[in-house]
């Protein structure tokens, strides 16, 4: 075995904390968020180390560095802040403190000898240091270092050596030429803060416009209704032009008449394909205007990337080998058995022109990039090559660090986070197929050890998907629903207005699917229904905007409470002084009741004093005291309850009502 370059370097840096899948993928984060950074690190012997964590923006050719303060026993931690979105890395560097070594065995020596050869020892170290350092620093070491050898008494050049001044000095100069770096560095990826927060609004735009086919502008109306719920993002699918090929009908009939509109998903025809719009939707112009009155309003834009095809697409007559062949030569339709999309055919990813399907899928993407439009929901993005996932994203945000991409992918735990690991800043998952309170806890338990990397965002139902649970729960079922997936998810969406309006008539027993589903027809909502859930939404919204600690998944903490029918858990902002307690009950026809276990000294409470808690829901505020309370809640009225937990010392009490 060949020596070492230098056999002289002693720290050892065993682990780099976080690091996803041991750095081979990169670690999620938003732009103002603190990346947390811990390292062990070792040497032989009593030498003292000292760490540094080091971090650049992608493409820097130098590091800022951050002293490190040890943790435990040798556990070291800094923190850093990337101050621009796009990709950074991070390692740690490590070296023996010579000084800091010296100085702990001179503080150690008692024989009067041997204080004074260690004092000289000690002025050749602090002299080394000036050459390193610059400015005034140098001076003021030069003149500790001939404190150090002077004539004065011995104890007084022991103080001076031992001085705090001369330890911050030191340290700001220190000795690096052996220093150990981690290698390969990790990276992180930084995103807007929508990305990490947000409630999406999903609607047709072709149902936009009551008696006839909605176009982009009646569509751009529908947006005040969007804005008044609080909605953050309202998401289009597709807007394309759909192919008349094999079109489906009325619930996914196989036959469908000349007013059929046909499957969105259905991408393409002779007026063009994923850069064009549909005609009956309106001109790039009207997309422009709808996308400025969301903005106006403060909503952001997210569009359907499907990477599939109608027969009709021009891809499939400008390159037929984009698309796999049956052996009786007809192109392949797309198909989950037994469910069929002969209206759809798959793109074959795995064609000898691979490169050049890459790059015009790409462009698809930078083409409503330079529309304006900076998130996606990618339809089924786990039906396409991973590497194919990573290159894309990679390559559009080197250019476009602000673009965020949202997986829809509803398919095997590995499979879901390998594509977050891939780079989709947010993932679609199983919270529509969790349902009672075990599998709640014990899904959210698992997905917050994975947060440093997989971005949640709940959906209650979508166009594919309506749950047994909303089907046979009636009202208080959706608002249990949407009370879960807005408090446990700092990002959430829902599908409109089928959501606040109740729908919930399965295409037949035992289906998922929508009786009359919006997918194959043009649908008629009555906005103004008065039993629309339009006015719950928007407080659920307020409170999030209002409530830092639901703006995060970190601090999800499931409580114990005494009633297997409701699920408790809390939620506390960065910097503790909001906290929220969220009860929901999960039987959505009896009263429910159940003490819950108040974590007082987690919270800074007094278990002598009374403190507040004030629902958010209802206005109605609270006065508890002790670590067990008492809840009632009557799905009648509302089957959750959002508390803020105040200390009395937090706030005036002009903010309460109190009552017994």
């Amino acid at each position: 075995m060949e020596l070492p370059q230098d056999g002289r370097h002693r720290a050892f840096i065993e682990q780099v904390r976080p690091a996803v899948d041991c750095g081979r993928s990169a670690l999620k984060r938003v732009l103002g968020e603190p990346i947390d950074v811990e390292a062990d690190v070792i040497a032989e012997g009593h030498e003292r180390i000292a760490c540094a964590l080091l971090h650049a923006p992608a493409g820097s050719t130098s590091w800022t560095a951050v002293p490190m303060t040890a943790l435990r026993e040798d556990v070291w931690q800094a923190s850093f802040v990337p101050a621009a979105l796009g990709r950074h890395r991070y390692t740690v560097a490590a070296w023996i403190d010579a000084f800091a070594t010296w100085r702990h065995k001179l503080l150690r020596r008692t024989e009067r000898d041997d204080v004074a050869l260690a004092l000289r020892e000690g002025a050749a170290l602090v002299r080394a240091a000036a050459a390193r350092a610059r400015g005034p620093e140098r001076g003021a070491l030069l003149a500790y270092a001939a404190s150090l050898e002077s004539d004065a008494p011995l104890e007084e050049r022991r103080r001076s050596a031992s001085s705090e001044a001369l330890r911050e000095l030191m340290a700001a100069a220190p000795d690096r030429s052996l220093e150990t770096v981690y290698d390969p560095p990790l990276e992180a990826v930084v995103e807007r803060p929508l990305a990490r927060y947000g409630a999406w609004y999903e609607f047709f735009p072709r149902s936009s416009a009551p008696g006839r086919h909605g176009t982009l502008a009646t569509a751009a109306r529908h947006l005040s209704y969007v804005a008044e719920m609080g909605f953050d993002v309202v998401y289009l699918p597709p807007i394309h032009p759909i192919g008349n090929s094999h079109r489906k009908g009325r619930n996914n009939g196989l036959q469908a008449s000349s007013a059929d509109p046909g499957s969105p998903w259905a991408i393409g025809s002779a007026g063009g394909g994923h850069k064009s719009i549909h005609e009956e939707l309106g001109t790039l112009e009207d997309f422009a205007g709808f996308r400025r009155e969301a903005e106006r309003l403060g909503i952001e834009v997210a569009l359907d990337i499907a990477f599939q095809c109608s027969p009709d697409h021009p891809y499939v007559r400008e390159h037929p080998l984009w698309f796999a062949r049956r052996p009786d030569g007809s192109v392949q339709f797309a198909e989950n058995p037994p469910k069929k999309y002969e209206d759809i055919f798959p793109i074959e990813f795995g064609t000898p022109e691979w490169r050049e399907l890459w790059q015009e899928l790409r462009d698809v993407v930078l083409f409503w990039v330079g529309q304006g439009v900076k998130v996606f929901r990618v339809d089924n993005p786990h039906t396409k090559p991973f590497d194919f996932w990573r290159w894309l994203i990679a390559d559009v945000q080197r250019s476009h660090p602000d673009t965020i991409f949202l997986a829809e992918a509803f398919s095997r735990p590995r499979v879901m986070f390998r594509l977050a690991k891939l780079g989709f800043s947010q993932s679609y998952t199983y919270f529509t197929w969790r349902n009672t309170k075990q599998e709640l806890t014990d899904y959210f338990t698992e997905l917050k050890a994975i947060r440093d990397w997989f971005r949640p965002n709940l959906w209650p139902n979508t166009p594919d998907i309506l749950h047994e649970y909303l089907q046979t729960g009636g009202r208080p079922a959706f608002m249990a629903r949407a009370a879960l997936a807005a408090t446990l998810g700092a990002s959430y969406g829902i599908y409109g207005p089928a959501f606040e309006l109740l729908e919930h008539t399965p295409r037949e027993p035992g289906s998922e699917e929508y009786f009359d589903s919006e997918k194959y027809e043009v649908k008629r909502w009555d906005l103004e229904h008065e039993d629309s859930l339009r006015q719950f939404l928007g407080k659920l919204n307020e409170i999030r905007r209002a409530n830092p600690a639901l703006q995060g998944d970190d601090t999800l903490t499931f409580r114990h409470i005494d009633n297997d029918q409701l699920v408790c858990y809390s939620k506390t902002s960065p910097t503790g002084d909001n906290v929220v307690l969220v009860v929901v009950s999960l039987d959505p026809e009896q009263v429910q009741s159940g003490f819950i276990d108040v974590p007082l000294d987690e919270w800074s409470l007094d278990a002598q004093d009374p403190y507040h808690a004030h629902e958010l829901l209802s206005g109605r505020s609270h006065e508890w005291q002790g670590p067990r309370v008492f809840v009632t809640l009557s799905p009648a009225e509302c089957p959750a309850c959002v508390f803020r937990i105040e200390a009395p010392h937090r706030t005036s009490e002009r903010d309460f009502d109190y009552f017994a």
